[in-house]
Formats: C-alpha cells, structure tokens, sequence
C-alpha cells in the first residue's frame, strides 16, 4: 500500500497560478504512474493529468492542456502539478492518485491508492 500526502491547495484569483504537490510513502517501488483527478461539488471525479514514473511520459486532460503542467521526482517519491491561467472552472478538491497497473491513466479504476485531496479554489 502507498500513502499518498497532498499540499499547495487554496484560494486564488482567475489567471492565478497554484503548485500543488503529492508525497508518496510506503511501497513506493511498484508505483508505474502517478496522477491527478478533481471532484467538483455535485460532479463525478474526473481526470487532470498523469505521469508514468519510469518514463515520465504525460497525459492530460483536454480541459487543462496547455496551461497544467505535472512533474514527478523519483528520489524524493513526490509528483507536482504547476497550474497556471486558472478558471473559476478549476474549482475543485484535488487528489493524489497512484497505481502499480500498466493501462489507460486517465481512467480512474487504474489507481490502487487515494490522497485525502485539497481543496482549489478559483475565484472570478
């Protein structure tokens, strides 16, 4: 099992940047990939972005191309996600996710371990 700590939420205007981050501990070694997901209020959890570990190959949502941006670092076992140009749509509890499975990364049944999440919010 891995544990997942998530860090960086909290309030910014529209056009505002956030970096939120993600320490992973536990049995980081069978991680393949490490993502990020966001649940607005009343919506389903859905898809940002996702990085392989080995290769650090990325994946992102259509929604946030362009102006997301994660990272990983492997020695430190943590994940990043750079935000910029946020939108009130952006609003959202962001979570941590993990997954030791080789698959499609944006979907949500690939992902063995959760953070608590933090919360974002985007104000116009």
């Amino acid at each position: 099992q891995v544990q997942l700590v998530e860090s960086g939420g909290g309030g910014v205007q529209a056009g505002g940047s956030l970096r939120l981050s993600c320490a992973a501990s536990g049995r980081t070694f069978s991680t393949t990939a490490m993502g990020w997901f966001r649940q607005a209020p009343g919506k389903e959890r859905e898809f940002v972005a996702a990085i392989r570990w080995s290769t650090g190959t990325t994946v992102y949502a259509d929604s946030v191309k362009d102006r997301f941006t994660i990272s990983r670092d492997n020695a430190k076992n943590t994940v990043a996600l750079q935000m910029n140009s946020l939108k009130p749509e952006d609003t959202a509890v962001y979570y941590c996710a993990a997954s030791r499975r080789i698959g499609l990364l944006a979907l949500k049944s690939m992902y063995d371990s959760w953070g608590q999440g933090t919360q974002v919010t985007v104000s116009s």
